[in-house]
């Protein structure tokens, strides 16, 4: 591990714990999704890292979605945050258990707003409880399908059934997002450099109805492009 790399980690950790804390005492889910912003400002400010979206023109201004996206860096959640953020549209991640438990991401997704996902517990009823309170609320939600990062030479892996059943449960229409540069080659680089700006592309796809028979992988595939 390199000077840099360790600098980056003891700054990402501090920047980290601290909007955690700041979260945990949020008046309110305003200051909550202010709170959210502030802090990828912050890390993507330090690393030097801006984000392009594609096809701008296709987010709504406003409503409540399933959001869905590939994911093969710790930072896409930023990066959709930043896509949305000249938009009135706000939501909560769902988080696996393994994050709320983390030292570097505990704090912080535990007070965020996320969603617990315990693959392992036998009674899902909570789980659903607060997607469904999300979504009254008028809040979108925010998954990866594909479960985990993908850490293959691919574009895609495959999805989980989860997503879709979400959608369906909670009328939700499907808005797709395609994180077309690999943002995990980027943080590396960023971390490794830091001496010049780098970008990373994100596009948005065309809406999906929630009563749509097609599987939502291929329908993400067919939005992108992406084959099999």
């Amino acid at each position: 591990m390199n000077l840099k790399l360790i600098t980056m980690a003891i700054y990402s950790t501090y920047l980290t714990n601290k909007f955690g804390f700041l979260l945990k005492n949020a008046k309110d889910k305003n200051e909550q999704m202010l709170l959210r912003e502030d802090y990828m400002k912050a890390l993507f400010k330090k690393l030097k890292i801006k984000v392009n979206v594609i096809n701008k023109e296709k987010l709504p201004q406003d409503g409540k979605y399933l959001l869905i996206s590939n994911h093969r860096s710790i930072i896409d959640p930023l990066i959709i945050e930043n896509a949305l953020i000249d938009t009135n549209i706000r939501g909560y991640w769902v988080a696996k258990k393994e994050l709320y438990n983390s030292f570097f991401f505990g704090m912080f997704t535990r007070n965020a707003g996320s969603i617990l996902l315990d693959r392992e517990s036998k009674n899902m009823s909570s789980f659903f409880k607060r997607l469904k309170e999300v979504s009254l609320g008028g809040d979108c939600i925010y998954i990866f399908p594909e479960g985990t990062r993908n850490k293959e030479n691919t574009p895609l892996s495959s999805f989980k059934e989860g997503a879709r059943i979400i959608a369906l449960k909670n009328r939700l229409p499907i808005l797709p997002v395609y994180i077309k540069t690999n943002a995990n080659e980027v943080l590396k680089e960023a971390i490794n450099k830091r001496n010049r700006e780098l970008s990373i592309d994100i596009e948005i796809g065309n809406i999906i109805d929630y009563k749509d028979k097609t599987s939502l992988e291929e329908n993400y595939r067919n939005t992108f492009n992406l084959g099999k």
